[in-house]
């Protein structure tokens, strides 16, 4: 095969599994909006309809990372692969390894099971294969894989970025808005992300509410910048991708940074600078403004609880505008039929 065809295919299988997984990123974000609206920012401590709301969101989005995984594996392996994608990438949402996390997954059972599929054996056993031999040995290794060979990277990249982030705490106003934004849009869900937003927690708990407002603004600009380049620039958008347009003003304006994923996951080299530099802008304009955040999540819904509401919404601006901008220089247009 070649390395033009190879590419092909590896596009091709992406894709599939970014297809299937939109429709469990839309409504899940939306639900999760709609309870943090009427339950208020900690609605996740509640148990009334507006927490059932939040936790349906949840739900849907928690198999996100999975449907990822499971329809990349079913494209390069048909049926036989869904399960050890879709418990790969399971998996890797447990050990937080992110939406990269799941591609890894995909990957792996899909060409593993593919291969298994080629394997001659007696014909005896061959009924066995499609529902008992290639799940149980695809599941085994792919997960065995996923925890023992990708967990600890993960692992010790989130130790590294928060071992980073608190020494530049006490540092640079400009880098440390710069590092915030750049790690909230690198693998939005991923370790890299979480560091950045544990320490924005463990900043508040030292009473300083400076960080979080960054990484807020940075997490938000993500969805919103990917809906201004949909508005701007149609063209370099799939069908599919334009009907996620009011879901990621959506994400923006409840700080879902997944609702960005898809579009990073299915063009990587140029979605996913685009957002760290739109972040970084947002992120970096934020610590300029010097604005307090009193409140770890929700969003647009909770931002009279910025001590400058206006400069936090100027910044959300700003970086989604950024990195729009860097979307529509750095995206190329779909290829005409």
């Amino acid at each position: 095969m070649s390395k033009k065809s190879f590419g092909t295919d590896i596009r091709k299988h992406l894709l599939n599994g970014v297809s299937y997984m939109i429709p469990f990123v839309v409504p899940g974000g939306i639900l999760i909006a709609i309870g943090f609206l009427l339950g208020g920012i900690r609605v996740y401590e509640t148990e009334g309809f507006a927490a059932q709301l939040f936790f349906l969101g949840k739900d849907a989005f928690g198999l996100m990372i999975a449907a990822l995984a499971g329809y990349i594996a079913f494209s390069i392996a048909d049926r036989p692969g869904i399960v050890p994608g879709f418990v790969g990438g399971i998996v890797a949402g447990r050990i937080g390894a992110g939406f990269f996390g799941g591609i890894i997954a995909g990957f792996l059972a899909g060409y593993f099971v593919d291969w298994l599929k080629k394997i001659h054996i007696p014909t005896l056993l061959r009924p066995l294969m499609p529902v008992l031999i290639i799940p149980l040995l695809g599941t085994t290794l792919v997960g065995l894989l996923m925890i023992y060979v990708v967990g600890p990277p993960c692992t010790w990249l989130n130790t590294t970025m928060t071992d980073l982030l608190t020494n530049l705490g006490t540092g640079s106003t400009i880098v440390l808005g710069i590092v915030l934004g750049v790690m909230m849009a690198f693998d939005m869900g991923g370790p890299v992300n979480k560091a950045a937003y544990f320490f924005g927690l463990a900043a508040m708990e030292s009473e300083n509410f400076v960080p979080i407002a960054a990484v807020m603004v940075a997490g938000m600009t993500p969805p919103l910048g990917v809906a201004l380049a949909i508005l701007v620039s149609k063209e370099k958008f799939t069908e599919e991708e334009r009907g996620g347009l009011a879901g990621c003003f959506i994400g923006a304006a409840s700080f879902i940074t997944e609702f960005a994923i898809p579009y990073a996951a299915a063009d990587p080299f140029h979605v996913i600078p685009s957002l760290m530099v739109g972040s970084a802008v947002g992120a970096v304009s934020s610590m300029l403004f010097n604005i307090s955040m009193h409140a770890p999540h929700g969003g647009f819904f909770v931002f009279a609880l910025a001590d400058k509401p206006i400069q936090w919404l100027f910044s959300i601006l700003i970086g989604g505008i950024a990195t729009a901008v860097m979307l529509v220089i750095l995206k190329p247009n779909l290829p005409k039929k």
